[in-house]
Protein backbone atom coordinates (compact mmCIF):
# COMPACT_ATOMS: atom_id res chain seq x y z
CA UNK A 1 0.00 0.00 0.00
CA UNK A 2 1.33 3.44 -0.93
CA UNK A 3 2.26 5.89 1.79
CA UNK A 4 -0.37 8.51 2.70
CA UNK A 5 -0.35 11.96 1.14
CA UNK A 6 2.10 14.22 2.98
CA UNK A 7 0.89 17.65 4.09
CA UNK A 8 4.09 18.60 5.89
CA UNK A 9 4.96 22.31 6.05
CA UNK A 10 1.35 23.28 5.26
CA UNK A 11 -0.36 25.31 7.97
CA UNK A 12 -3.88 24.37 6.83
CA UNK A 13 -5.30 20.97 7.82
CA UNK A 14 -5.50 18.23 5.21
CA UNK A 15 -9.32 18.41 5.22
CA UNK A 16 -9.27 22.04 4.05
CA UNK A 17 -6.63 21.48 1.36
CA UNK A 18 -8.40 18.40 0.01
CA UNK A 19 -11.78 20.17 0.06
CA UNK A 20 -10.41 23.13 -1.90
CA UNK A 21 -8.85 20.85 -4.53
CA UNK A 22 -12.08 18.83 -4.73
CA UNK A 23 -14.15 21.97 -5.31
CA UNK A 24 -11.84 23.16 -8.05
CA UNK A 25 -11.70 19.93 -10.06
CA UNK A 26 -15.20 18.62 -9.33
CA UNK A 27 -17.28 21.71 -10.16
CA UNK A 28 -17.10 24.42 -12.86
CA UNK A 29 -15.51 26.94 -10.51
CA UNK A 30 -12.74 29.45 -11.01
CA UNK A 31 -9.97 29.75 -8.44
CA UNK A 32 -11.51 33.00 -7.18
CA UNK A 33 -14.89 31.34 -6.69
CA UNK A 34 -13.27 28.55 -4.69
CA UNK A 35 -11.60 31.25 -2.57
CA UNK A 36 -15.01 32.85 -1.98
CA UNK A 37 -16.68 29.54 -1.07
CA UNK A 38 -13.96 28.82 1.48
CA UNK A 39 -14.33 32.32 2.93
CA UNK A 40 -18.04 31.67 3.47
CA UNK A 41 -16.98 28.81 5.73
CA UNK A 42 -14.59 31.08 7.63
CA UNK A 43 -11.46 29.87 5.84
CA UNK A 44 -9.29 32.76 4.68
CA UNK A 45 -7.07 31.60 1.83
CA UNK A 46 -6.08 33.30 -1.44
CA UNK A 47 -6.93 31.94 -4.86
CA UNK A 48 -3.20 31.69 -5.55
CA UNK A 49 -2.85 29.32 -2.63
CA UNK A 50 -5.72 27.23 -4.01
CA UNK A 51 -3.91 27.16 -7.37
CA UNK A 52 -0.70 25.93 -5.71
CA UNK A 53 -2.63 23.25 -3.83
CA UNK A 54 -4.25 22.10 -7.07
CA UNK A 55 -0.87 21.87 -8.82
CA UNK A 56 0.85 20.09 -5.94
CA UNK A 57 -1.81 17.71 -4.65
CA UNK A 58 -4.06 17.23 -7.67
CA UNK A 59 -1.71 14.84 -9.56
CA UNK A 60 -1.06 12.82 -6.38
CA UNK A 61 -4.77 12.47 -5.67
CA UNK A 62 -5.47 11.41 -9.28
CA UNK A 63 -2.79 8.69 -9.19
CA UNK A 64 -4.26 7.21 -6.02
CA UNK A 65 -7.86 6.98 -7.25
CA UNK A 66 -8.93 3.48 -8.26
CA UNK A 67 -9.40 2.89 -11.97
CA UNK A 68 -12.23 0.87 -13.45
CA UNK A 69 -11.23 -2.74 -14.15
CA UNK A 70 -10.69 -3.22 -17.92
CA UNK A 71 -12.63 -5.91 -19.79
CA UNK A 72 -12.41 -7.47 -23.23
CA UNK A 73 -16.12 -6.73 -23.55
CA UNK A 74 -15.50 -2.99 -23.37
CA UNK A 75 -16.32 -0.69 -26.26
CA UNK A 76 -13.92 2.17 -26.85
CA UNK A 77 -15.28 5.45 -28.19
CA UNK A 78 -12.48 7.64 -29.56
CA UNK A 79 -12.59 11.28 -30.57
CA UNK A 80 -10.39 14.35 -30.80
CA UNK A 81 -11.18 17.99 -30.13
CA UNK A 82 -9.27 21.10 -31.13
CA UNK A 83 -7.96 23.39 -28.39
CA UNK A 84 -6.30 26.71 -29.18
CA UNK A 85 -3.35 27.53 -26.92
CA UNK A 86 -1.44 30.78 -27.39
CA UNK A 87 -2.90 31.11 -30.87
CA UNK A 88 -1.79 27.64 -31.96
CA UNK A 89 -4.02 24.63 -32.63
CA UNK A 90 -3.59 21.52 -30.51
CA UNK A 91 -5.68 18.38 -30.36
CA UNK A 92 -6.95 16.63 -27.27
CA UNK A 93 -7.42 12.95 -28.14
CA UNK A 94 -9.76 11.13 -25.78
CA UNK A 95 -11.08 7.60 -25.30
CA UNK A 96 -14.13 6.70 -23.21
CA UNK A 97 -15.86 3.36 -22.70
CA UNK A 98 -19.50 2.37 -23.06
CA UNK A 99 -20.32 3.91 -19.65
CA UNK A 100 -18.70 7.26 -20.44
CA UNK A 101 -15.69 6.46 -18.23
CA UNK A 102 -12.60 8.32 -19.48
CA UNK A 103 -9.92 5.74 -20.29
CA UNK A 104 -7.17 8.06 -21.46
CA UNK A 105 -6.53 11.42 -23.09
CA UNK A 106 -3.48 12.97 -24.62
CA UNK A 107 -2.67 16.43 -25.96
CA UNK A 108 -0.93 16.41 -29.34
CA UNK A 109 -0.05 18.97 -31.98
CA UNK A 110 -1.01 16.60 -34.81
CA UNK A 111 -4.27 15.19 -36.11
CA UNK A 112 -3.01 12.32 -38.21
CA UNK A 113 -2.28 8.59 -38.15
CA UNK A 114 0.82 9.02 -36.00
CA UNK A 115 -1.22 10.80 -33.32
CA UNK A 116 -4.05 8.25 -33.49
CA UNK A 117 -1.52 5.41 -33.21
CA UNK A 118 0.03 6.98 -30.14
CA UNK A 119 -3.39 7.13 -28.46
CA UNK A 120 -4.18 3.48 -29.29
CA UNK A 121 -0.75 2.32 -28.12
CA UNK A 122 -1.14 4.15 -24.80
CA UNK A 123 -4.62 2.74 -24.38
CA UNK A 124 -3.54 -0.85 -24.93
CA UNK A 125 -0.67 -0.45 -22.48
CA UNK A 126 -2.87 1.16 -19.82
CA UNK A 127 -5.86 -1.16 -20.22
CA UNK A 128 -3.85 -4.33 -20.66
CA UNK A 129 -6.27 -5.84 -23.19
CA UNK A 130 -7.97 -4.79 -26.43
CA UNK A 131 -11.68 -3.90 -26.53
CA UNK A 132 -14.48 -5.84 -28.16
CA UNK A 133 -15.07 -2.93 -30.51
CA UNK A 134 -13.86 0.60 -31.15
CA UNK A 135 -16.08 3.39 -32.44
CA UNK A 136 -14.86 6.60 -34.06
CA UNK A 137 -16.00 9.32 -36.39
CA UNK A 138 -14.96 9.14 -40.04
CA UNK A 139 -11.41 10.45 -39.54
CA UNK A 140 -9.26 8.08 -41.62
CA UNK A 141 -6.37 8.24 -39.17
CA UNK A 142 -8.19 5.93 -36.78
CA UNK A 143 -8.62 3.24 -39.43
CA UNK A 144 -4.96 3.38 -40.40
CA UNK A 145 -3.80 3.34 -36.77
CA UNK A 146 -6.06 0.41 -35.87
CA UNK A 147 -4.59 -1.69 -38.69
CA UNK A 148 -1.13 -1.17 -37.19
CA UNK A 149 -1.94 -1.50 -33.48
CA UNK A 150 -4.91 -3.87 -33.11
CA UNK A 151 -6.03 -5.18 -36.52
CA UNK A 152 -8.29 -7.92 -35.07
CA UNK A 153 -10.54 -5.45 -33.23
CA UNK A 154 -13.86 -4.55 -34.86
CA UNK A 155 -14.01 -0.92 -35.91
CA UNK A 156 -17.15 1.07 -36.59
CA UNK A 157 -16.62 4.47 -38.18
CA UNK A 158 -19.74 6.57 -38.20
CA UNK A 159 -20.46 10.14 -37.05
CA UNK A 160 -23.79 9.28 -35.45
CA UNK A 161 -22.40 6.38 -33.41
CA UNK A 162 -19.77 8.45 -31.67
CA UNK A 163 -21.94 10.82 -29.64
CA UNK A 164 -20.62 9.34 -26.39
CA UNK A 165 -17.05 10.42 -27.13
CA UNK A 166 -18.12 13.79 -28.49
CA UNK A 167 -20.27 14.48 -25.42
CA UNK A 168 -17.33 13.65 -23.16
CA UNK A 169 -15.64 16.86 -24.32
CA UNK A 170 -18.42 19.11 -23.02
CA UNK A 171 -17.40 19.30 -19.31
CA UNK A 172 -13.84 20.25 -20.27
CA UNK A 173 -15.11 22.86 -22.75
CA UNK A 174 -17.09 24.41 -19.91
CA UNK A 175 -13.99 24.55 -17.71
CA UNK A 176 -11.94 25.98 -20.58
CA UNK A 177 -14.32 28.95 -20.81
CA UNK A 178 -14.27 29.55 -17.06
CA UNK A 179 -10.47 29.36 -16.97
CA UNK A 180 -10.22 31.56 -20.08
CA UNK A 181 -8.13 28.99 -21.86
CA UNK A 182 -4.96 27.07 -21.07
CA UNK A 183 -1.47 28.56 -21.04
CA UNK A 184 0.43 25.60 -22.49
CA UNK A 185 -0.09 22.03 -23.78
CA UNK A 186 1.47 20.80 -20.55
CA UNK A 187 -0.99 22.71 -18.38
CA UNK A 188 -3.89 21.30 -20.43
CA UNK A 189 -2.54 17.75 -20.08
CA UNK A 190 -2.06 18.10 -16.32
CA UNK A 191 -5.47 19.64 -15.75
CA UNK A 192 -7.46 17.20 -17.86
CA UNK A 193 -5.74 14.17 -16.30
CA UNK A 194 -6.81 15.26 -12.81
CA UNK A 195 -10.19 16.58 -13.93
CA UNK A 196 -11.13 13.31 -15.63
CA UNK A 197 -9.91 11.16 -12.74
CA UNK A 198 -12.11 13.09 -10.31
CA UNK A 199 -15.03 13.03 -12.73
CA UNK A 200 -14.65 9.28 -13.25
CA UNK A 201 -14.97 8.79 -9.50
CA UNK A 202 -18.01 10.97 -8.88
CA UNK A 203 -20.13 10.65 -12.03
CA UNK A 204 -22.12 7.38 -11.97
CA UNK A 205 -22.10 5.00 -14.95
CA UNK A 206 -24.83 5.46 -17.52
CA UNK A 207 -26.38 2.15 -16.41
CA UNK A 208 -26.91 3.49 -12.86
CA UNK A 209 -28.57 6.86 -13.26
CA UNK A 210 -31.69 6.39 -11.10
CA UNK A 211 -32.00 8.86 -8.22
CA UNK A 212 -31.22 6.24 -5.57
CA UNK A 213 -28.33 4.71 -7.51
CA UNK A 214 -26.84 8.15 -8.13
CA UNK A 215 -27.13 9.07 -4.46
CA UNK A 216 -25.45 5.84 -3.31
CA UNK A 217 -22.72 6.22 -5.93
CA UNK A 218 -21.88 9.71 -4.72
CA UNK A 219 -21.77 8.62 -1.09
CA UNK A 220 -19.39 5.80 -1.98
CA UNK A 221 -17.28 8.14 -4.11
CA UNK A 222 -17.02 10.69 -1.31
CA UNK A 223 -15.93 8.01 1.14
CA UNK A 224 -13.22 6.80 -1.27
CA UNK A 225 -12.09 10.38 -1.90
CA UNK A 226 -11.63 11.04 1.82
CA UNK A 227 -9.56 7.88 2.22
CA UNK A 228 -7.39 8.68 -0.81
CA UNK A 229 -6.63 12.27 0.24
CA UNK A 230 -6.07 11.28 3.88
CA UNK A 231 -8.93 13.43 5.14
CA UNK A 232 -11.23 10.70 6.46
CA UNK A 233 -13.09 11.64 9.59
Amino acid sequence: MSSPVSYKRHRFPSQIIAHAVWLYFRFPLSLRLVEEMLLERGIVVSYETVRRWALKFGPDYARRLKRKTPSRRDIWHLDEVMVTIAGKKHWLWRAVDQDGYVLDEIVQSRRDTKAAKRLLTRLLKKQGCPPRRMITDKLGSYTAARRQVMPAVEHRSHKGLNNRAENSHLPLRQRERIMQGFRSPGSLQRFTTIFSAVRNLFVPPRSRRSALATHLHRLTAMAEWKVVVGAAA
